[in-house]
C-alpha cells in the first residue's frame, strides 16, 4: 500500500491513499487503516458502513480526483467499531442585572468507524 517517491530534495517521501469523505454533515480525511468518529448513530457494532459521498481522492500514484460536489463511482467502505460520547459541552446564559441565569449542556454521540478500503 505504501508506494515511495523521491520529491525534488532527493528525499524519500511516503504517499498513501486517501479520501475526504462527508458524513453527518462533516468531512473527514479517511485512510485505509484509520478511524474516523462520524457525528450520530450509524449502526451496530460489526457492521459494515459504505460511504458515497466522496470528495475527493489521492491514489497512490499522486493522482488526484475531485468531483463537483462528489467523485463519481467512489465510495469508502468501514466497518462499525461502536459508539463514542463527546466532551462535555457547557451553554450558560445570563441576563444582566435581572438575575436570570441558565445553565444546559449536553455530549454528543458519535460512531466510532474504522476505515477499510477505498473504492475508485
Amino acid at each position: 500500500m505504501h508506494r515511495k517517491a523521491v520529491n525534488n530534495y532527493g528525499f524519500a517521501q511516503v504517499r498513501n491513499m486517501f479520501a475526504i469523505v462527508q458524513a453527518g454533515g462533516r468531512q473527514h480525511k479517511a485512510t485505509p487503516g484509520a478511524f474516523v468518529v462520524i457525528d450520530g448513530t450509524a449502526g451496530e457494532p460489526g457492521a459494515e458502513l459504505t460511504l458515497s459521498e466522496v470528495l475527493l481522492v489521492e491514489k497512490d500514484g499522486g493522482e488526484v480526483l475531485a468531483g463537483s460536489p462528489f467523485v463519481a463511482g467512489a465510495r469508502v467502505v468501514a466497518v462499525i467499531e461502536g459508539e463514542t460520547r463527546g466532551p462535555k459541552i457547557r451553554v450558560f446564559k445570563k441576563k444582566r442585572r435581572k438575575g436570570m441565569r441558565r445553565t444546559k449542556g449536553h455530549r454528543a454521540t458519535g460512531t466510532r468507524v474504522r476505515i477499510k478500503e477505498i473504492v475508485v
